[in-house]
C-alpha cells in the first residue's frame, strides 16, 4: 500500500513538473506580428508584466518540481517540502490569476478604459497564450492536490502521535 501511495505521489509530482514546463514553453514561444495602419507591432509575453510574472514564477516552480522528483522517500526534507508546496501553490495561483486577468483584457478589451481587444489582430499569440494558461490551470489543480496530499501524509501522523 505504501509503495502504491508513493508511486501515485511521484506521478502527481511528474505531472505537475510537465504541466509547469509546458506552460512556460508555450507562453515563452507565443508571439505574432501584425500591421495596423502602417504601424507594425509584435505581440509577445514580454510586453505584459503579468505574463512575465507568469513565466518567471512557473520557471521557478518547474525547477522546484524537478528537484523534488529526486528527493528520496525517507528523507527528512519532506517536512520542508510541505511548506514549500504551500508557498509554490500560492505562487501558482497568484501568477495564473494575474495572467488570466490580462488575457481577458487582451481578448475582450475594456470599453470603459478605452482598451481595444487585440486577439483579432494577433490570433497566433492569443492562441499560444491560451494554451499556456490552460496548462497553467492544470498545474494549479495538481499543485493543490499535491499540497493536500503532503499535508495529509506529513502532518497527519504528527497529530495522531500518542503522548
Amino acid at each position: 500500500m505504501a509503495k502504491t501511495r508513493w508511486l501515485c505521489h511521484l506521478l502527481l509530482r511528474f505531472l505537475a513538473f510537465a504541466a509547469t514546463l509546458s506552460a512556460v514553453i508555450m507562453m515563452a514561444t507565443s508571439h505574432d506580428r501584425t500591421t495596423i495602419f502602417t504601424v507594425s507591432f509584435e505581440a509577445k509575453y514580454t510586453n505584459s508584466p503579468a505574463f512575465k510574472y507568469f513565466v518567471i514564477a512557473y520557471s521557478v516552480i518547474t525547477v522546484y518540481g524537478f528537484f523534488v522528483l529526486f528527493l528520496p522517500a525517507k528523507s527528512l526534507l519532506w517536512q520542508l517540502v510541505v511548506a514549500l508546496d504551500l508557498v509554490f501553490t500560492m505562487l501558482v495561483v497568484s501568477s495564473l490569476s494575474a495572467a488570466i486577468a490580462i488575457a481577458q483584457v487582451g481578448k475582450k478589451g475594456n470599453s470603459y478604459a478605452g482598451w481595444l481587444p487585440i486577439c483579432d489582430s494577433v490570433p497566433k499569440y492569443c492562441d499560444g497564450a491560451t494554451r499556456a494558461l490552460i496548462a497553467g490551470f492544470v498545474a494549479m489543480i495538481i499543485y493543490i492536490i499535491l499540497l493536500l496530499h503532503s499535508i495529509h501524509t506529513i502532518i497527519d501522523p504528527l497529530l495522531l502521535r500518542k503522548s
